[in-house]
């Protein structure tokens, strides 16, 4: 088995953390995204759509995108359960793991890739407008998000989960796509810094 890793982008950082919470080492290699070796024929090979991360499993299977990658762990490592457990937990993570992709992690990403120097020979064409598009969408879901944290110590419920882990990113990329959760979203500040804090933040 061999994890294919980004480094510090947002999707291979969340197959990390998730395995850090499971507490589950698997080896790695890493593709430098920098210098494009995710377009290289060797990496294409195992993911046409040249994207990070790719597991391959030791029969030669080749799992990709990052949450289908967690759901594989999680099946072989139940426990802690971070997609939820029973019908109504479980619906609940994937409707808030969802909602903090679609309408947070993605425009953030789409703020960064459009803006940022360093996307330019990845992002083609960068379309800066599509980036302030996002900006005001980003910032209302921000403040929805924190109206459901008033009554709940995690995205999802009482129990940290996989959204948890996908919410994190999001607010941690917001960083480098020069964004910042509006001073009026503390439920978010508060929910980030605690989850911020978990050892497996860190990997």
């Amino acid at each position: 088995m061999k994890l294919y890793d980004g480094g510090r982008a947002p999707n291979p950082r969340r197959v990390r953390v998730f395995l850090a919470e499971k507490g589950i080492s698997v080896p790695i290699e890493q593709i430098d995204l920098a210098a494009l070796a995710q377009k290289s024929e060797a990496y294409a090979a195992l993911n046409p759509l040249q994207r990070v991360p790719a597991l391959v499993l030791d029969d030669g299977t080749v799992l990709c995108e990052s949450i289908a990658i967690c759901r594989y762990f999680e099946a072989q490592n139940p426990d802690p359960p971070l997609f939820g457990r029973g019908a109504l937990e479980s619906a609940l993570v994937e409707m808030w793991n969802r909602r903090l992709e679609l309408h947070l992690l993605l425009p953030v990403s789409a703020v960064f890739r459009n803006t940022h120097p360093a996307m330019a020979k990845m992002e083609i064409p960068q379309v800066p407008a599509w980036a302030e598009a996002n900006k005001p969408r980003i910032e209302d879901f921000l403040g929805v998000f924190d109206r459901e944290l008033a009554n709940r110590p995690f995205a999802a419920g009482d129990r940290y989960s996989v959204a948890d882990i996908t919410g994190m990113i999001a607010i941690d990329f917001m960083k480098p796509a020069k964004l910042a959760v509006p001073e009026a979203c503390a439920n978010v500040r508060r929910w980030h810094a605690a989850v911020a804090a978990r050892p497996s933040a860190g990997a």
